[in-house]
Order: C-alpha cells, then sequence, then structure tokens
C-alpha cells in the first residue's frame, strides 16, 4: 500500500490512498459495503461508518482485535501506537501482546474500522460510539469517563477546591483546572505520592470500582473514607447519590491496562484422547454405513404416506415419538434424521388435500447410486444446511413450540459454525479428537460480540454430535474422508494452535514481525465454489467407499422362520425381503422373520407361491427350512380365494361354504354381510375395511378391480411431485467473487475519479460531489466546442434507472441528440443521450 504525502484527513481519504489489492481484502471482509457497488470512495466510506455496517464488522473480530478496538475507543481521539501499546500490554509491557498487537491493529485497518498513521490512529466514530464507555452502555473495559467527561456538569467553585485539595495552584478556569487535573492523574509519579497519602479504607474503595462497573452510590453525608476521594477527585459525582471513578484514575491503578485479561494468543484446542487414524476411519465408515441404513429406514416407513403436515407446518409431537420409536432413537437423534433427509431433498411435503409427507422422486434416484455417493451427498446437505435439528422442542420468540421439518428451525450462523468446528478438528494430529470444551474456548475467542443466546456455542456441541453420528467424525476425531469433505478448508492449522516464541524485546509500530512471532489465528477459510465443493464431496466418497462393508446377495434361513443377514444387502434383495419378511432385529447382523402377514404381504405385491420359493432358493446360503416352505404354501392356498370388490363392497368366493363360515362368524357383525348369491357377499363397509376386517377374522382375501382382476399392491407407491431441497438462509450478503470484486473496484475508482477531478469554477460547476447543472443549449455548446478543441469535460449523468453519477469525458462526436466520447471513468468509447446529461463543467487546467 502506498503511504500519502501528508496523512489523511479522512476515511475516505485513507481509501483513496489503497492499491486495488487492499480495497479488496476490505470488500471480501464486509461483502454489506458492495450491496449496492458504492459510486465513488466517499460513498464506501460513508457506507463502512454506518451503524448496521460497523455492528456487524465487530461481531465477526476475534476476541484480541476487538480488545484493540476497544481500547482505542478509550483512548484519546486520536492516538498514537504507544499509546494503544501502552493500554494493551500496561506498563509492565506484556511482550505476547505487543507481539500481536501490529496483526491486530492491521485487520482494524483492513476492515476500515481504524484509519490513520501510526502517530495518528483513529477508531471509526461509530464504532467509539459503540464501544466507548457510556452510563447507558459499559463499556468491557470496566473504565469509566475521563476527568474531562465526568467534571462536564460540575461547578467551576467546586473544581477549584477538587484542585486545591489535590496541592495545584489555582487556574482562572475550569478547563485549565481540569488539564492540571488529568494532568495530575495522569503522572505515575505524582499519582502514585497521592494515593500513598490514603488510609487503607480509602484504597479499598477504589479496588472495588477499578475493574467496574466504575460506578457507586453515596449518602448525602459520605463517610470520611469517601470524603478524602470526593476533595480529592479520586471519585466525581455523576448524578446526585452516585459517584464514578475517573478513567485515568483507574488505569493507573490498573497499571496501565485497559482491560483485566488481554488474550493475544487463541486458545490452543486440546486433544482428549488420540487413537491410530485407521481405527477412526473404520468406526466412522461404520457410523456412515449405520446413517445410510436409517434414513433408509425412515423413507421406507413412510413410502406409502408418511405423518400428516401440521396446519402450522411439520411434525406433530406424536408423530415424532413414533418416528423415533420406529427406528430405535431419541426423540433428538431422530429430529435429526428428519432434517437430514429434508435438507437432502429426500423427503417433503405432497401438497395434496390432506397433506402429508412423503419421499420425494430423488429418493429412488438417491437409493440406485453407490453407498459412498449417498453418504458424500447427506453429508454435503448436512455441512451446507441452515436448518437447524437442535432446536426442535425448543420455542420461539412468540413462545410457540418448534416443530422438525417446521418454519422457524433456520439459524443462519450454522453452516459456517460446522465448517469452523470441522476445521479446527482438521488442524489436530490424524486421530486425536478433541475436548468440547476447548473448542467451544476457541469458538469464543474467535466471536466473542456473537452470542445469541450463546447460539454459537451450542451449533458447535451439536455439530460434533451430528458429526458423530453421520459417520464424518469417529470416536471424536475427523476421519479422513471427513477432512476431505471440508475441502480447502481443512489446510493445516497447528501454526496458529502452537504457543509463539517471544521477540527478546516489546515491538514498535514499525517493527515487523516474523510469523512465528505473533500468533495468528486459525483463518475463516473463503467458502468453497460449487466446483471446488463437488470436488471435496467426490473426493470424500472415493475415501469412504473401501471402508464400507460390500453389500452381499445371500442371506441364511434357519428352521425358526427366521432370516439372517450377515451385512448389507444388495438392493433388489434387501427390497424383495423387506417386503416378504419383518425386521426383527438389527446391527452387525439382521434378523428378519417371515409370517402370514408378511407372506401375504409379498402375494398382495404381485408374487406368486413359487416366485417366492424360487426366490428364496436362489438367494439362501442354506436349504430352505421346510417349516417356511409349508408357511408359503398355506398363505398361498387361501391367497386370492376371497375376492372383495366395490358393491359399496362385497366379497366372492367359488366355495360357498367358506362365505357360510364368514356370515356366521359374530366377529362380521360389523361389516354388514348379506348374501347377494351362494358364492356373494354384499356388505356395507368401504372395500378398504372389509379387507381389514376379513383379514382380522384370519381370512385372506384380495382386491379385485372392477374387472374382476387381482389389484396388486405394489410397494413405493406414493411420491410427493418433484421437490428441490431447501436453500440455506445465507448469513448476510454473500462473499463476493473475483470477477465481482475487479468489476466493482474499477467501478468504484471511475466514479471516485470523477468525483475527484479538478474543474473550473463556475457558476454551473456545484459544490464539489454534486452534479453539475446547464442548460440543455448551454451543454451542447459545450460538447461541439470540446470536439473541436479535444478537452476532456465532468459531466453528470443520470441513466434509465434513475442513477446519477459523474463522469470525465472527452467528446469526438455530437449529433442526433446523442455524444459520442471517451469515457474516461470507464476507459472506453461510449454514446450518451444528451438530455440525460444534467450538466457539463471543464477540467481545471492542471
Amino acid at each position: 500500500m502506498s503511504t500519502p504525502a501528508t496523512p489523511p484527513r479522512s476515511l475516505a481519504e485513507a481509501l483513496r490512498a489503497r492499491d486495488d489489492a487492499s480495497l479488496a481484502l476490505l470488500l471480501r471482509a464486509r461483502p454489506d459495503l458492495i450491496t449496492p457497488v458504492p459510486t465513488d470512495l466517499t460513498q464506501l466510506a460513508t457506507r463502512a461508518g454506518t451503524r448496521a455496517s460497523v455492528v456487524r464488522a465487530l461481531e465477526r473480530l476475534d476476541r484480541f482485535a476487538l480488545q484493540t478496538a476497544e481500547a482505542l475507543a478509550v483512548a484519546g481521539d486520536p492516538a498514537s501506537y504507544e499509546e494503544l501499546l501502552g493500554l494493551m500490554a500496561g506498563d509492565a509491557g506484556d511482550r505476547a501482546v505487543a507481539a500481536a498487537l501490529p496483526r491486530a491493529l492491521g485487520t482494524l485497518r483492513e476492515q476500515a474500522l481504524v484509519w490513520g498513521e501510526d502517530a495518528r490512529l483513529r477508531l471509526v466514530r461509530t464504532a467509539r460510539e459503540l464501544l466507548a464507555p457510556s452510563p447507558q452502555h459499559p463499556s468491557p473495559t470496566g473504565l469509566g469517563p475521563t476527568v474531562q467527561e465526568a467534571s462536564a456538569g460540575m461547578s467551576p467553585g467546586r473544581i477549584q477546591e477538587i484542585v486545591a485539595a489535590a496541592g495545584l495552584p489555582s487556574t482562572h478556569d475550569s478547563v485549565s483546572a481540569v488539564a492540571a487535573l488529568t494532568g495530575l492523574f495522569t503522572d505515575r509519579k505524582r499519582m502514585t505520592k497521592l494515593l500513598g497519602g490514603l488510609p487503607e479504607e480509602s484504597l479499598d474503595v477504589l479496588r472495588r470500582l477499578v475493574w467496574g462497573p466504575p460506578y457507586g452510590q453515596v449518602t448525602a453525608d459520605p463517610a470520611p473514607r469517601l470524603r478524602r476521594l470526593l476533595d480529592l477527585g479520586l471519585l466525581l459525582p455523576t448524578a446526585p447519590g452516585t459517584v464514578v471513578l475517573p478513567r485515568e484514575v483507574a488505569l493507573h491503578l490498573r497499571g496501565g491496562l485497559a482491560h483485566r485479561a488481554t488474550e493475544p494468543v487463541p486458545p490452543v484446542v486440546e486433544a482428549a484422547a488420540s487413537y491410530r487414524p485407521q481405527v477412526v476411519d473404520a468406526t466412522a465408515a461404520g457410523q456412515a454405513y449405520t446413517a445410510l441404513a436409517t434414513v433408509e429406514e425412515l423413507l421406507k416407513d413412510w413410502d406409502e404416506g408418511g405423518p400428516a403436515v401440521l396446519r402450522a407446518g411439520g411434525l406433530s409431537v406424536r408423530d415424532l415419538k413414533r418416528t423415533a420409536v420406529a427406528l430405535d432413537v431419541p426423540e433428538p437423534v431422530a429430529a435429526f434424521w428428519v432434517e437430514l433427509a429434508y435438507a437432502a431433498g429426500l423427503l417433503a411435503s405432497d401438497g395434496e388435500a390432506d397433506e402429508r409427507y412423503a419421499a420425494t422422486p430423488a429418493y429412488d434416484e438417491w437409493l440406485e447410486q453407490p453407498p459412498a455417493e449417498r453418504w458424500a451427498r447427506l453429508a454435503e446437505a448436512w455441512l451446507a444446511a441452515t436448518r437447524t435439528a437442535g432446536l426442535v422442542g425448543g420455542r420461539d420468540a412468540k413462545e410457540r413450540t418448534l416443530s422438525a421439518l417446521g418454519p422457524g428451525l433456520d439459524r443462519s450462523a450454522a453452516s459456517e459454525v460446522r465448517h469452523r468446528v470441522l476445521t479446527l478438528l482438521a488442524g489436530l494430529p490424524e486421530g486425536a479428537a478433541p475436548t468440547a470444551e476447548s473448542v467451544l474456548a476457541r469458538l469464543r475467542w474467535e466471536r466473542p460480540q456473537r452470542r445469541e443466546d450463546d447460539l454459537r456455542s451450542r451449533l458447535a456441541r451439536w455439530t460434533l454430535d451430528e458429526a458423530e453420528l453421520l459417520g464424518v467424525t469417529g470416536r471424536g476425531a475427523l476421519s479422513a474422508h471427513g477432512r476431505a469433505l471440508l475441502g480447502a478448508a481443512a489446510a493445516p492449522v497447528r501454526a496458529a494452535e502452537e504457543e509463539p516464541e517471544q521477540p527478546d524485546e516489546p515491538t514498535g509500530p514499525g517493527d515487523k514481525l516474523p510469523v512465528h512471532h505473533h500468533p495468528v489465528p486459525a483463518p475463516h477459510p473463503e467458502p468453497l465454489s460449487a466446483a471446488e465443493q463437488a470436488v471435496a464431496v467426490a473426493a470424500a466418497g472415493r475415501l469412504l467407499a473401501p471402508l464400507l462393508p460390500e453389500p452381499l446377495d445371500h442371506v441364511l434361513l434357519q428352521a425358526d422362520l427366521t432370516a439372517v443377514a450377515p451385512g448389507p444387502l444388495r438392493r433388489p434383495l434387501a427390497d424383495m425381503l423387506g417386503v416378504l419378511a419383518d425386521v426383527e432385529s438389527k446391527g452387525g447382523a439382521t434378523v428378519y422373520r417371515f409370517t402370514p402377514g408378511s407372506v401375504r404381504r409379498a402375494l398382495d405385491a404381485g408374487q406368486s407361491a413359487s416366485d417366492l420359493h424360487a426366490f428364496l432358493t436362489a438367494h439362501s446360503r442354506t436349504p430352505v427350512p421346510q417349516p417356511l416352505a409349508y408357511l408359503i404354501d398355506d398363505v398361498a392356498r387361501k391367497h386370492g380365494h376371497l375376492r372383495v370388490g366395490a358393491a359399496s363392497a362385497y366379497v366372492r368366493c367359488d366355495d360357498d361354504a367358506v362365505l357360510n363360515e364368514i356370515l356366521a362368524d359374530k366377529r362380521a357383525a360389523g361389516l354388514g354381510l348379506r348374501r347377494l348369491a351362494p358364492t356373494v357377499l354384499a356388505s356395507q363397509a368401504d372395500p378398504a375395511a372389509l379387507l381389514d376386517g376379513l383379514r382380522s377374522m384370519g381370512f385372506a382375501p384380495a382386491a379385485e378391480s372392477a374387472e374382476g382382476d387381482v389389484l396388486i399392491a405394489r410397494a413405493h407407491a406414493h411420491r410427493t411431485p418433484p421437490r428441490t431441497a431447501p436453500e440455506p438462509v445465507p448469513d448476510g450478503p454473500p462473499m463476493p467473487d473475483a470477477t465481482l470484486l475487479a468489476a466493482a473496484i474499477r467501478a468504484i475508482r471511475a466514479g471516485d475519479l470523477a468525483s475527484t477531478t479538478p474543474r473550473k469554477q463556475t457558476p454551473s460547476a456545484g459544490p464539489t460531489g454534486e452534479l453539475p447543472r446547464t442548460s440543455s443549449a448551454e451543454t451542447l455548446a459545450t460538447m461541439q466546442a470540446a470536439v473541436l478543441t479535444g478537452e476532456a469535460l465532468w459531466i453528470g449523468y443520470v441513466n434509465a434507472e434513475g442513477a446519477a453519477s459523474q463522469r470525465v469525458i472527452a467528446p469526438v462526436r455530437v449529433e442526433g441528440g446523442f455524444v459520442t466520447a471517451y469515457d474516461h471513468t470507464a476507459d472506453e468509447v461510449r454514446t450518451y443521450p444528451l438530455h440525460r446529461i444534467t450538466g457539463v463543467a471543464e477540467l481545471a487546467d492542471d
């Protein structure tokens, strides 16, 4: 960055002295400044000083940079680097603080929160107003007002009494008296002598106020220990019954420190345990396989239409409990799996009149992918999602319960916190699992102002738990495929974690420190582009694939009507077995049980007894047990013997004895049956109720169509229309890419050139920064004259959208109501309609 010949007088001048790379760093760190693109650097500086923008910038400072800004807020305006260093390092001169201060000050300068040379550092006015101490908003430093601020409402006579009591010569006015008192309180030797003459009781009062809050209460007749402090001005009244410890006195008692505990070095993320990387990867792969099985089980349970959508949106508490029981997990974990499937676009509401949740068409595509790719899709969705399952069961601002899949679960910081937590894990040695408290301490240091009811800490804890559930981590340590999922964000940060070496001497403002001399916090990497993220996801899938168990094409049939799957099954086998049998237990091996109901379910799906025998023979490593063969034949013999159709409903059967048995059964009374013919019964119940009723009586009826054909109940019958996954809620304006930054900086420079180019002082020119105003005839005449002389002009221009700008042009041709000119601000030839030019002015000769 080039150094200006004279010190900058404003933030705009300081920005004007920056090069393009420095401006790009500012706009990347504070993307709200570029939306919309400022017209010039003056507007950029104005926008950088607005309250909303400054608050956002302060929220993104780490603890030491924020402490530096807080120290500048209680320092003089302007302050020198030496004054700032004294406030941060104290009279003793903390070497770690001295080494880290240039980096913190550089951060504040880069983000346009501080400007000016080292001899005249200025905190932007809005930041000073936010961070400086006041009775309404105490400073985080715990310091109170200065002597000058605290004595502003005191009578001149009272001020002179304090000056005399302090042993200072009387003055002719209050201003010089306050200055003399300030000089005394900032003189270490004289102040030590003054305090040395106080009784211990008075010193105890000062010690209680020294670290804040600096305000105290006194009665109308103070005790002697307080009276002495009031007489010397060591306590100053601010309101009836209220006194304050002046800032200068507090700083002396603190040894010059603005903060009780200055934290120049980020807390180290500590390892709780360490495992072999192979163990971590294998454990994470097992969790990844379990995650896939859980999501499949969830959506398979909702295949025929899942729970109803609440009127306000989301799942009811009862449905969430039912889902948790079906998945055999606690309710918060069930909420996580439901939200994860939703974030990945695998489930959504069907949009019907009786709205229910169901799998999407994307779920069928997902099932056909290899297991590693399916996991990668889930992990990618989790990493980017802003919906936060951990909030389920809590309450919103209106005291309404937050439900899974319902509104109000988006937290814009969720994605950034997940990336940050995993990046911190990636900075540990491979196989090291961190302590949760050290991770939380590091996050609090990096974003001390973003409390939001300590949301970031809760998000971090949920991230650690969810990463383990999903298989991104294993035994708490980041796996190899989890590291690959981060892409460029997983760059080692060990250098930032280690205790920095200390220089032999405190560092001055002009010294350039080696990297190892002051701690640089682990960087917050820029978000990956879509292409980079796709590469990272694919790499994670490739690393995970060899660790997942190979799907099997066989089961082990047992004589107790069960089948054991010793591992994951291939898709066709798993689907068919899921219809033919019920899952009895899960784990390393899945146990399926065959029942009359499950066999009937397979027959209802269009299978015949011979098909089922052939299927089991082909996929069993053991012979088909005789009890299972008998079960299939027995159910098949009864299946379809009865036929149910619509009359309202009817039952027909070639064997009238079976119909007689049904009519004689007391359990059939509620079905409203009556005989229409020897082989036909009519019912008042609908076909579905009639089917259920007959099955509960032990029969195996089959539904038939109006043509008399058996209706086949196929699996996966219900899908939502095509749905897109929910979009994450951005945490502020998006990060501008390199192309946008380059174009924006060029436009800002061009607008700044036009607004700052010297011009002749004429009535039409107007004040600097305002558009020139001339009549149409004057504009045309000046343009035509400039074409002949080749001189450049300064114009005001309003485009079709009504946006005004200033430009420097060299007219080439004027005809047909248009002027063709070389635009110096855009560095190209352009044509402008004359009626959109507000006015024109000649440039100064220099």
